[in-house]
């Protein structure tokens, strides 16, 4: 039908006779492309594939086998070991069959493609933006999460490779998220200028990640000056302006070649197998394709009885994001009838129809959208279907819709069936069952004490799952290895458990006694905040684990002041993975959203306040969940990023100088794909046997003691509260931005500011150095001796909105100390 080169003529030849576009490059490559003018104000030009069979109709097999050419090269640059760690990703909607043969390729890797279609009840593991796209948002929705969350290599793939701005969206986004060392990037044509070319080698080192690329054949776009204005102006010439949303481009001869309408198309039911993916929005891993190709033969051959046996030429129809089923159905159906089969899809992308050779889109079928999309209804498109002045038309069409777009639109007198029934005398109609994946019905009770953690059974329910029976501990500098060079998620380990030496654990009585008044005030003030502003029975969430003793202490006054017996969990939230999705599903199931307060120790940038305001985002996305206040209350707020707290004040939270033995001996959460399941809770240790060294109920006795006496201050910083302006001002973000370009670490990860997080910093991870604000006294004592028994220095500042700032060592491999992570060895 269409072919890039067709009689000698180019079909982008029309454009850049007009436009003076030039694609310059490989011989393959304009075998491989024609041209088209786009309505969309951000790109005049349309690259269009011949062998992606989204917009031009095409061989099935030649459609697969470049994707799978591709596959097998990515196995061949990764090897056989790393190619059974990788996973593929492709992108919506043009590269999903793409993606997938690609995946197909490499053999044994899953696959994963992008969506423009939230699905309700699956929570998203990631998103992106495609800026130059008619649709820019990207859904990144897996049944389990655990399929991104591997370090093993990343295969992204796309049709085209134009300037590199999406694919560096992306793994800017899962980076964070879930950090690995390798990127490999398949596109069917890399037209990057040398400039674009450059960016992404920068960016690869600015990640500390190797990015490759593959594609079948490289060139680039020469674009004069004005061609978007002068594309625009095109466009507006040739547009039909009767057509509207109910319509079709068709030239003469294709008026000629269409018939009236058959009464209805001819439905097929497909033996599709029972539980499997209609595609790789949710995953789609290789015993899923095995299970696809053994059904192949039979539904090809229930399409091949509906099939006229008269009909020279069929085409099979995929529908948007649905690519590779029916291109696979497409695939098996050529081999089994004598039919010339052709393959193309339905697309949400506007393009100019001209019915001309040297043009890629000759024809343009319009009709409404029928799968009810989340940003409304819209025009959608099928093109070079209608037939063109060459007079070819197709005898028979086989639409193949998931049965979420199998709706009364899809059936419709101006539905696509019924603009298909006008250039075809047979429609053929199969329909995939739309996957959901399921989600339990039931999750788990909450963990309580003494079966977990030494608090008693009513002070705290954990939204946990016990990982105590597994091995999950690793050396401090072998775990900051792993993390700072993307093999690893800090929340995929544990530290080892740091043992307080004799002198140490007197340091911490020293700070209890000396605090614990302190430390009731601020408990007082910041639960009176939140029965005066949030609930008056408010439920306690509080985030694991440092969060935890606060919480319990917030319960405690409650009782004492008002008789209240709040209910008090605690749950798991990782920087860059965000809070368990299940824990807030478990709450939203047996407590009013609304009423839910969250709770933590204290503040250092605000990074988890951030975290919590997105993940409470995507939950009410994806689920439709909603209700709970992202507001965060805590003990100390030195970095001024909420506005309930206790103080503002950066002084010693006793709980912070110890881990687990002052946290009802319960261990940072863990996060890890092969522990944690798309329908568990997060998971945490349990060290019973660490008891004797346990002083978690000291910790608490000692701070509500001081209850009595703390009272009238706390009630009286209430009222001065409850009449001030709180807005946060973010000054410790500031802070942290400037400290981190001034010591050359260029990462805010790595600078935490705050006693708290300091302490944490000298217990879990590789220090660096410590900058301490001068005359902070007694508060540093135990920061001090921590960082001499750990050899780090301690350098004090005159002006420091913290009372510390511990820096973790930045691009750490074991032996360096330097900022550039190469200098002397400890």
């Amino acid at each position: 039908m269409n072919n890039a080169v067709n009689n000698g003529v180019w079909s982008g030849s029309w454009v850049a006779e007009r436009l003076g576009v030039e694609i310059l490059g490989d011989d393959a490559l304009k075998g491989m492309l024609g041209l088209a003018l786009r309505r969309n104000p951000k790109r005049a030009h349309l690259l269009v594939s011949n062998v992606l069979g989204k917009h031009v109709p095409q061989s099935p097999s030649v459609v697969y086998g470049h994707g799978l050419a591709l596959g097998r090269r990515v196995r061949e640059l990764l090897g056989e070991e790393e190619s059974g760690r990788a996973v593929v990703l492709g992108y919506a909607e043009t590269a999903t069959g793409l993606g997938h043969a690609v995946a197909d390729g490499v053999g044994v890797a899953p696959y994963l493609h992008s969506t423009r279609r939230p699905v309700a009840g699956v929570a998203r593991a990631g998103g992106f933006e495609e800026s130059h796209s008619h649709a820019t948002s990207h859904l990144l929705l897996p049944e389990d999460p655990a399929l991104l969350a591997g370090t093993g290599p990343l295969v992204l793939v796309d049709d085209e490779f134009s300037t590199g701005n999406t694919i560096m969206n992306t793994i800017r986004d899962l980076h964070e998220r879930y950090p690995r060392r390798r990127y490999v990037v398949v596109a069917l044509v890399d037209m990057r200028s040398p400039a674009d070319a450059g960016r992404l080698a920068d960016f690869a080192g600015e990640i500390g990640a190797r990015v490759d690329l593959v594609a079948a054949a490289s060139g680039t776009v020469r674009l004069p000056e004005g061609v978007l204005e002068k594309g625009q102006d095109l466009v507006a010439k040739h547009e039909d302006p009767h057509l509207g949303a109910r319509g079709c481009v068709e030239s003469a001869a294709a008026a000629a070649w269409a018939r009236p309408a058959p009464t209805g198309p001819h439905v097929i039911d497909l033996p599709w197998p029972p539980g499997l993916p209609d595609g790789g929005r949710h995953g789609f891993t290789p015993s899923h394709r095995i299970r696809l190709e053994s059904a192949l033969p039979a539904m090809a051959a229930q399409l091949a009885k509906a099939i006229p046996e008269d009909a020279a030429r069929v085409l099979v129809l995929g529908f948007e994001e649905l690519m590779y089923t029916p291109l696979r159905l497409a695939q098996e159906l050529e081999r089994t009838v004598a039919a010339e089969v052709r393959y193309s899809t339905t697309t949400r992308s506007p393009v100019l129809a001209v019915d001309d050779p040297g043009y890629a889109i000759r024809s343009r079928i319009v009709f409404p959208a029928h799968d009810d999309p989340a940003d409304g209804p819209g025009e959608r498109y099928a093109y070079n279907v209608a037939g063109t002045g060459d007079g070819r038309g197709f005898d028979a069409v086989v639409a193949v819709v998931d049965s979420a777009a199998d709706t009364p639109a899809l059936h419709a007198p101006d539905g696509l069936l019924a603009r298909l029934g006008a250039h075809a005398p047979h429609i053929l109609l199969a329909v995939i069952p739309s996957y959901v994946p399921e989600r339990p019905s039931m999750l788990p009770e909450p963990l309580r004490g003494p079966a977990f953690s030494s608090y008693p059974p009513e002070e705290v329910g954990w939204l946990l799952q016990d990982l105590s029976d597994v091995t999950l501990e690793a050396p401090t500098e072998e775990r900051e290895e792993a993390i700072q060079s993307g093999g690893a998620h800090y929340a995929e380990s544990l530290p080892v458990e740091y043992q307080p030496s004799e002198r140490y654990q007197k340091l911490f009585q020293v700070a209890l006694e000396t605090s614990a008044v302190r430390l009731a005030q601020a408990v007082g003030t910041v639960t009176e905040l939140v029965l005066a502003e949030r609930s008056p029975r408010p439920v306690l969430v509080s985030l694991a684990r440092a969060g935890t003793p606060v919480g319990v202490l917030m319960r405690r006054w409650a009782k004492y002041r008002h008789g209240l017996d709040l209910p008090h969990y605690a749950v798991s939230i990782v920087r860059g993975r965000g809070i368990d999705a299940n824990a807030l599903r478990w709450l939203a199931a047996h407590h009013d959203p609304r009423d839910v307060v969250f709770v933590d120790g204290w503040t250092g940038k605000g990074a988890i306040t951030r975290e919590l305001a997105e993940a409470l985002r995507e939950l009410e996305a994806s689920d439709g969940i909603g209700g709970f206040d992202p507001e965060i209350a805590v003990l100390a707020d030195p970095g001024s990023c909420v506005r309930t707290y206790g103080t503002r004040e950066d002084f010693l939270v006793p709980s912070a100088c110890l881990n687990s033995t002052v946290s009802g001996l319960i261990s940072r959460t863990v996060l890890r794909a092969d522990l944690v399941g798309p329908h568990d809770f997060h998971g945490a240790k349990f060290y019973r046997e660490l008891a004797g060294a346990d002083v978690s109920m000291d910790f608490l006795a000692a701070v509500e003691a001081c209850f009595p006496e703390a009272a009238l201050e706390a009630l009286a910083r209430t009222r001065k509260l409850l009449a001030a302006d709180r807005t946060p001002t973010w000054e410790g973000w500031a802070a942290v931005e400037r400290i981190s370009e001034e010591y050359g670490i260029h990462d805010v990860n790595l600078v935490k500011p705050g006693v708290g997080e300091t302490t944490r910093v000298l217990l879990r991870r590789v220090p660096w150095k410590i900058l301490a604000r001068a005359g902070a006294g007694a508060d540093l004592d135990h920061v001090r001796l921590l960082a001499e028994q750990r050899g780090v220095p301690v350098e004090e500042i005159g002006e420091l909105p913290y009372s510390c700032v511990g820096l973790i060592h930045p691009q750490y491999t074991r032996g360096a100390t330097g900022a550039d992570g190469k200098a002397v060895a400890v």
